[in-house]
């Protein structure tokens, strides 16, 4: 498969950018501004970063190839999720590309001509080189097969437009790699932080504690006042630093699942539909024209289908009917037209001729018939195709390596997987006039000719109709303060949406939910979303009940999600007061235990770099002060996540001395490297402007 090939595959690696490189895991937009107004943007921006404009026009584009690229990776036709996978990806993208670009600018880094000529074609070659045109096996690359791909630019323009695009991406990776080398050059760690580092993660604590739960003080007799409030929002206000703006939203879902009346209705179809299919003429056809899900009428191995009805199947003879079978919301009817057995996968080479420029389809035949004489009679099949084909393939004399089932056209598959090894077969396909070469044929399996029938459960028109009365009536009727009170009074259901970011593909409870996201974000607090929202499963209602601005949030704003800490922040002064008492004139943690009236729990073998204490959490304060205590001397009261904890340290065990701290320096300089890049990316998009409009178009 050559270069062009393989491109046209992956399009969306090529433009979208920031290809194998871990500076993509740190492209999270922390410094990302939803821009508001948007009323005042232009039109077309979708964004602005530092001062550079994305328009929608360039940016569009760039979301279809990366969202094509996801449906290639993960399968299916594309979800809200996927759209905003995509979305996200691009922006990152473009992020990247201006912050960087900038920076590689202001620090002088180029990728010199002697240096692109060695990447592209020399002794070090580009990963991406590498990716395209390398040994998958032993990675090692074919150089004549990418001279002959470069002198083909001249006559191929599309061909040179992805050698284009390449040469760019390859550049900036060159570049990223020489960043990415500067900064981690100029990380050091020292002889202290390395035995630090070392006795963190080996040096070993026991010791005995005894824990006041604050589960043991009903929640209900704590009444935390305004100032347990603002004590605890200005101990934690580095918590309240909001990334981006956030919406949440309640919303009622009215219901368009079938009914029981339309269950049966759509049964009565299908059993029609099934006596129909019985005594059908043209199997393929009617198959074609009543099936919901359109599954080739070609040969298939098994595991493809429901499993439900796969092993069912795959047992059958030839001639059986099978169905209507209810599985995963739709029933299915089979009709197995024929089984065999067949390789599971085959190895083979063709030769792909353009019948619009021979002239028609029948000469192409023709040509292709002379070329299987040619070869028959000696002649060498991997030339013929360098001088006939017009497939990518042809650069490596029409190999098509090795495919199974489902990889090609039917008419390919069918004679590449229906013949034998040697075999030279012609063929048409919608692609031109093949001459197609068996190689190989390996492994074999039953596999199985099947018109197939899917027909959906789906909801009769008289159901959605009743579900979208319901839901506008609620909506005529609703006011921002009654929202719950009415769908209490009508029997609904109030779903809640927490925190939800501008570009967020998801939302609890909501299979399609972008359009309502993207209006709410044209909304404010309190406002009734002016619109009935159509789900796959339901028709809903929606209203803002918060927006959390990006930076800093007030109290007022998180004093809802603070309330359980701040409760347990008034819960441990209570508990320290009556640790305290107990701590009074008590010499050992035995005695303080029973003056609490609590078990000692012991704890062996902690360490300082996984605070985990088994049994109750992630304890931090606790063992940091563990591991700033004396052994044998009983601790002050400590606030931990769980409750308020005394202890005594029994002992700790020391590592054997570190004798030679260069591998610790090593591995400790490499994690520090890794972080680097992320940690410098996030430097540049702190001090950039950036404003994100994505929300007005996605």
């Amino acid at each position: 498969m050559g270069l062009m090939t393989f491109l046209r595959n992956r399009a969306g690696y090529i433009l979208i950018g920031a290809i194998g490189f871990a500076i993509v895991a740190f492209l999270v937009g922390d410094a990302i501004n939803v821009g508001k107004p948007f009323w005042a943007e232009s039109q077309k921006v979708v964004g602005s970063i530092d001062g550079e404009e994305i328009s929608i026009d360039q940016f569009g584009p760039k979301v279809d190839q990366s969202l094509a690229q996801f449906k290639q990776q993960y399968g299916g036709s594309g979800n809200a999720q996927m759209q905003a996978m995509a979305v996200d990806n691009v922006w990152q993208g473009e992020v990247a590309s201006v912050l960087l670009g900038k920076e590689y600018a202001r620090l002088g880094l180029i990728v010199s001509g002697d240096e692109l000529f060695d990447l592209l074609q020399g002794k070090n070659p580009s990963p991406l080189i590498v990716q395209y045109f390398g040994n998958p096996q032993t990675g090692e690359v074919n150089r004549a097969e990418i001279i002959n791909s470069l002198k083909e630019q001249g006559k191929n323009p599309q061909l040179k437009q992805q050698w284009d695009l390449l040469q760019v991406e390859i550049e900036k990776q060159a570049l990223q790699k020489k960043y990415a080398n500067l900064i981690s050059n100029s990380i050091y760690v020292t002889t202290l932080e390395a035995n630090d580092e070392y006795l963190n993660r080996n040096k070993l604590a026991s010791f005995k504690y005894a824990l006041l739960d604050y589960a043991s003080i009903p929640d209900a007799t704590v009444k935390p006042t305004e100032s347990d409030y603002s004590d605890y929002y200005n101990e934690n206000k580095k918590r309240f630093e909001n990334p981006t703006e956030t919406r949440s939203f309640e919303y009622v879902a009215f219901s368009v699942n079938p009914t029981k009346s339309d269950s049966a209705a759509v049964k009565t179809q299908v059993d029609k539909l099934a006596a129909d299919f019985k005594i059908a003429g043209n199997d393929s056809l009617f198959a074609a024209v009543n099936s919901d899900v359109k599954v080739p009428y070609t040969y298939m191995s098994k595991g493809k289908l429901d499993p439900a009805i796969d092993s069912v199947v795959f047992n059958l003879p030839a001639g059986s009917f099978y169905g209507p079978k209810f599985s995963g919301n739709s029933y299915k009817i089979v009709k197995v037209i024929d089984t065999r057995f067949s390789p599971d996968s085959v190895k083979a080479s063709h030769i792909l001729i353009d019948p619009s420029k021979m002239g028609g389809n029948d000469k192409a035949i023709k040509l292709a018939d002379s070329l299987r004489t040619l070869v028959q009679n000696g002649g060498d099949f991997a030339s013929l195709a360098r001088q006939y084909s017009v497939d990518g393939s042809k650069d490596k004399g029409g190999d098509l390596g090795t495919f199974s089932r489902g990889q090609m056209v039917p008419v390919f598959e069918n004679a590449a997987f229906n013949g034998k090894p040697g075999d030279l077969k012609v063929v048409t396909s919608q692609f031109g006039v093949h001459l197609i070469k068996i190689e190989k044929q390996i492994g074999s399996s039953k596999v199985a000719k099947l018109a197939y029938i899917e027909k959906g459960l789906v909801s009769s028109n008289k159901t959605r109709d009743a579900a979208y009365k319901k839901a506008n009536s609620f909506l005529n009727e609703v006011k921002g303060d009654n929202f719950a009170a009415l769908a209490q009074k009508g029997g609904y259901t109030v779903g809640v949406a927490d925190k939800v970011t501008p570009t967020q593909g998801f939302a609890p409870g909501l299979d399609n939910p972008r359009q309502l996201i993207r209006d709410a974000y044209a909304a404010e607090k309190g406002d009734i979303l002016k619109e009935v929202y159509q789900m796959d499963n339901a028709y809903v209602v929606a209203h803002v009940t918060d927006v959390k601005p990006k930076g800093q949030l007030s109290l007022e704003a998180v004093k809802k999600e603070i309330e359980p800490m701040v409760r347990n922040a008034v819960k441990a002064k209570m508990l320290i007061e009556k640790a305290n008492k107990a701590l009074e004139g008590a010499a050992k943690i035995e005695q303080v235990a029973q003056k609490l009236g609590k078990q000692l729990n012991p704890v062996e073998n902690i360490v300082f770099a996984n605070p985990i204490i088994p049994g109750a959490s992630q304890e931090n304060k606790l063992v940091g002060s563990v591991f700033g205590s004396q052994p044998g001397k009983v601790s002050k009261p400590v606030d931990g996540n769980m409750g308020v904890y005394v202890f005594a340290v029994d002992g700790f065990s020391n590592p054997a001395a570190l004798a030679n701290t260069y591998k610790q320096k090593e591995t400790m300089m490499a994690a520090n490297a890794q972080r680097s890049l992320g940690a410098a990316f996030q430097a540049l998009q702190d001090k950039s402007k950036i404003k994100d409009n994505r929300v007005k178009f996605y």
